[in-house]
């Protein structure tokens, strides 16, 4: 009988794990730390610079189609959508490409970076694009990603 108890017992630890593992939050809502933050700067340095601006500036003129009919590298600061868009999204572009996403037969010179990047990478970068929005931006872009 003393079997029963004891089993009960880690049955109540065990469900309290449980509920906490399920309510807590993890991950998505935590404010990335500064090694992620450094890591994912330096990748965008030396991956997306080049494109999309050293300060996330984009290229001139972002909204004008270039002659090959496609458009130029937006920025990813506060003033281009990067922040309009889910996590899901956001992550699908940098890891497909924008043509894979958009489909359609769109055509973008955005290429996908899954074959580059770890997928640890491509959340890093996008954790330092992230962190340079204002809080508004910030908060639009989470709201975002909760309905997605």
């Amino acid at each position: 009988m003393k079997a029963l108890p004891v089993f009960l017992g880690a049955g109540i630890i065990a469900g309290a794990a449980l509920l906490w593992v399920s309510v807590v939050p993890t991950g998505g809502d935590a404010a990335p730390d500064a090694q992620v933050l450094a890591q994912g700067q330096a990748i965008y340095v030396a991956q997306c610079a080049a494109c999309h601006g050293a300060d996330l500036e984009g290229q001139p003129d972002w909204r004008t189609r270039l002659p090959s009919g496609r458009l130029p590298a937006p920025p990813h600061d506060a003033s281009g959508h990067t922040w309009h868009h889910s996590d899901d999204v956001l992550f699908r572009i940098v890891h497909d490409g924008t043509a894979a996403v958009v489909g359609n037969g769109y055509e973008s010179d955005m290429p996908g970076f899954g074959e580059i990047l770890e997928d640890e990478d491509i959340r890093a970068v996008l954790a330092y694009i992230k962190s340079t929005w204002p809080e508004r931006e910030r908060a639009h872009q989470e709201e975002v990603s909760r309905q997605d």
